[in-house]
């Protein structure tokens, strides 16, 4: 089952489409809004959760599909449009990339990420809309909404704040749709003192036209769906609590068109104008990106005798699936698959306080990936800390603390002590060594050996009750049990006192380290779904082929109880070498100050910082750092010094031509997966071309428009067939696992020369390749510890400040 180890970023898999006589599972998580990075509480929310389910399904053998994509209609969009002066359609191209490159960091395994701007979505909205309109189910309804007559039009929910109207609330800057403090679903007519938000001036109220789905009319129907899966598919408390509450309150129309331009339009001659409602139409996006993954997605989404629909989102998001998106399909009278089983989360909160995309509030996933803290770190401590039955709280102690303390000295420490013992050779000179050469002993007898039978049969009941939790689609208990394993196993070497066994009873040693080998490639099965790319580098490390199964119909499960079957005899294991790193104090209070705030908070930190290195750039050029007294003395010395010294001044920094550019365009290599192909503006009559190795280390999204300090008189080499103009300077850390773009200030001047106090020379046309001047001089730049790009002690300067990078100090630059 080797496709469970593969992440959003690989090539398309085979089409999946049910299969008779097998489990069908259809998975979901809500389409996060496309209009903002996503944060640490939308990924454990939504895609986390149910990337982990899907991985677990197929390591179970199930046939799964797991579908999501970017929500991309509506009000906030036309909002962030409006923001940052651009189309819709560019923002949503825009903030699908930088979610796409999230989630592929994650190794979040889709079959299918989308997106609902599409003709599918259109195609597929419009159809189940006149069906609604056929069987009755839509009604239609003046309405009175706020106009802006600034703006000369309708406001949407989203367009319009003020203050809340629930009695203790009070917040006032809820929105027109919703009050984030509170929660309440609102009408933009009830705010108390509306304003519009686009230009602040109060809006007035005035007649509409809209339709509206009849839910009062659907209620027995739905009712009786709720009552039915409910139970069925065994939903989770907070669900039902949300989903009763709608219910109690009594249902009521709901209007489904809005005054917009971006959406998908009303198919009616009188609603030519408007569009859908982003609640109507949101949840469709689910079969349209089904559809976009296969023409016959019928097969997964009209057949609900054979397909199981499992549904993942955080709380804010219940009432739209458990009432307004089943209504909607029941009206149809059609033959859908409805979900079965859904699985909600609270909320993670951020240290002190919430996580909040709007007020940028908390770690993005952009910024989890810059840390460089490794992504199944990441993915373990959210799922550790998945808000289940109630709020949880995102620390940057807690993280260390877990890494630390349970990956790092539990299940990394079992890992590596077996593997490192297995790979040790025997020294047979001295009778002090202790290994097997890398070669899996026998070990015949395991099964009555009391220790390893015990063992055995712990280890199985563990499995047994990891089956049952996830089944259940309690992941948080999963990823525990899975963890106890590690637990045992390392209680099971201690007990053993294996190293002395080794020389006292070989063969009771030699059934120790089969069964703890055979339990370190159990122990990566159960995990794959929560840290797939810890899973394989332990296979790597096995050397074994990266294939897991936990499936009843091969035995997988029964098989646990003797783990020491795992790993045949004579298998010879990989190189060894530490899974995990610890995190230290310092790191962590870095991150802490680093995240402190919101982004709003971190760019005028970020203004700050820029402003002191321009006060250092000031006082170095008040320094007196010249040259001129060595000119003196050089001229005095003997023909034969003077000419050595001559030599040696002409390899100085100010040979090689560094400038500031701007990266006015940037692709991915058309025959390279390694490569950027940049076009960079560094001031002259046409950009340059430039080929840069960064695709590992910074995406795509990130390197767009960003000043950059650029080498402009290497010699031009062609890169896979492209010609390289010129060279983006970068700091990399000792072991190169981390590059960061070496940045001028924002204020540069693009295609100013980047200056070294005391170096005053002109630059070569073109560096010699055969004098070896910038690899002689490459030596010596690096970055300090106030992460200041330096030559030797002096920094790159430019009219603006100095030069800096993101995080790395004591990093070589190149």
């Amino acid at each position: 089952m080797e496709d469970i180890l593969t992440g959003a970023g690989d090539d398309r898999k085979p089409t999946k489409l049910p299969i008779a006589g097998k489990r069908n599972i259809l998975i979901t998580s809500a389409l996060p809004y496309v209009n903002n990075v996503p944060h640490l509480g939308n990924i454990i929310g939504c895609v986390l959760s149910a990337d982990v389910f899907a991985r677990y399904c197929k390591l179970r053998g199930y046939n799964a599909i797991y579908v999501c994509g970017t929500d991309e209609y509506g009000t906030a969009t036309e909002t962030k449009a409006l923001e940052e002066n651009c189309t819709p359609k560019e923002i949503c191209d825009k903030y699908h990339a930088i979610h796409r490159d999230v989630y592929n960091w994650l190794n979040i395994s889709f079959d299918e990420f989308g997106r609902t701007s599409t003709p599918q979505q259109t195609d597929v909205c419009q159809d189940i809309f006149k069906k609604l309109l056929e069987n009755n189910w839509l009604s239609e309804n003046t309405m009175q909404q706020l106009y802006c007559d600034t703006c000369s039009k309708f406001l949407a929910d989203r367009l319009v704040e003020g203050t809340c109207p629930t009695p203790g609330c009070n917040y006032d800057s809820a929105r027109g749709d919703q009050c984030e403090k509170c929660g309440k679903l609102l009408n933009p007519t009830e705010l108390i003192n509306p304003r519009c938000k686009v230009c602040a001036n109060s809006p007035r109220i005035r007649d509409t036209d809209h339709l509206f789905l009849e839910l009062p009319l659907l209620e027995g129907k739905l009712r009786e769906y709720i009552s039915t899966m409910s139970v069925a598919g065994s939903w989770s408390q907070n669900a039902i609590h949300a989903t009763n509450a709608w219910l109690k309150e009594g249902l009521r129309q709901r209007c489904i068109t809005r005054d917009l331009k971006w959406g998908v339009p009303v198919p009616l001659e009188k609603y030519k104008d408007k569009v859908f409602y982003v609640w109507f139409d949101a949840p469709i996006g689910y079969v349209s990106i089904t559809k976009c993954y296969t023409p016959e997605w019928e097969k997964w989404w009209k057949n609900p005798e054979n397909v199981e629909l499992f549904q993942f989102m955080g709380k804010d998001n219940v009432p739209f699936h458990t009432v307004m998106f089943p209504s909607t399909l029941i009206g149809t009278a059609e033959n859908w698959t409805m979900m079965k089983t859904i699985s909600v989360t609270e909320y993670l909160n951020y240290e002190a306080g919430k996580f909040s995309k709007s007020k940028g509030v908390g770690v993005f996933g952009n910024d989890a990936k810059d840390t460089n803290i490794p992504v199944e770190v990441w993915r373990y401590y959210l799922l550790t800390n998945r808000p289940e039955v109630s709020d949880t709280l995102f620390t940057w102690a807690d993280l260390q603390a877990k890494l630390n303390s349970e990956l790092l000295n539990n299940l990394g420490n079992f890992i590596n002590r077996v593997l490192s013992f297995i790979a040790k050779d025997p020294d047979s000179g001295t009778g002090k060594g202790a290994g097997y050469s890398s070669i899996i002993p026998d070990a015949p007898g395991a099964e009555s050996h009391a220790l390893t039978k015990a063992l055995g049969d712990k280890i199985g009941n563990y499995v047994d009750q990891y089956v049952e939790a996830m089944e259940k689609v309690k992941l948080k208990q999963g990823l525990k049990i899975a963890m106890s394993i590690s637990g045992e196993g390392n209680a099971y070497l201690q007990e053993s006192q294996f190293w002395k066994l080794y020389k006292e009873d070989l063969p009771s040693c030699s059934i120790v380290m089969k069964t703890s080998v055979g339990l370190v490639y159990l122990l990566a099965c159960p995990l794959e779904p929560f840290m797939p790319s810890f899973s394989i580098e332990v296979l790597k490390q096995l050397n074994l082929p990266l294939q897991l199964s936990l499936s009843d119909d091969k035995g997988d499960v029964a098989k646990a109880k003797s783990p020491w079957e795992f790993v045949p005899v004579g298998h010879k294991i990989g190189t060894p070498i530490p899974l995990f790193k610890e995190l230290t104090d310092e790191e962590v209070e870095f991150f802490r100050n680093k995240f402190a705030g919101s982004q709003a908070d971190r760019a005028d930190r970020a203004v700050k910082e820029e402003a002191e290195a321009k006060k250092i750039t000031q006082q170095l050029k008040n320094t007196n750092i010249t040259a001129k007294s060595g000119k003196k003395e050089r001229s005095a010395k003997s023909g034969g010094e003077a000419n050595t010294k001559a030599a040696e001044q002409e390899l100085t920094i100010s040979r090689l031509d560094i400038r500031v550019g701007v990266i006015t365009k940037v692709e991915k290599h058309p025959d390279a997966d390694s490569l950027y192909v940049e076009k960079i503006d560094v001031g002259e009559k046409e950009p340059r071309t430039v080929v840069s190795g960064l695709v590992k280390f910074i995406s795509l999204e990130d390197m767009q428009n960003r000043k950059v300090c650029v080498l402009c008189n290497l010699k031009p080499a062609t890169m896979r067939g492209i010609k390289s103009q010129a060279m983006v300077l970068c700091a990399s850390t000792s072991d190169h696992t981390k590059v960061e773009l070496v940045e001028p200030p924002a204020s540069a001047i693009i295609g100013e020369r980047v200056t070294f106090s005391g170096f005053n020379g002109e630059p070569d046309d073109v560096l010699n390749p055969k004098k070896k001047v910038w690899e002689t001089l490459q030596v010596d730049l690096r970055t300090d510890k106030d992460l200041v790009a330096c030559f030797k002690n002096l920094p790159f300067t430019t009219s603006a400040g100095v030069c800096k990078v993101s995080s790395i100090s004591d990093g070589s630059i190149r």
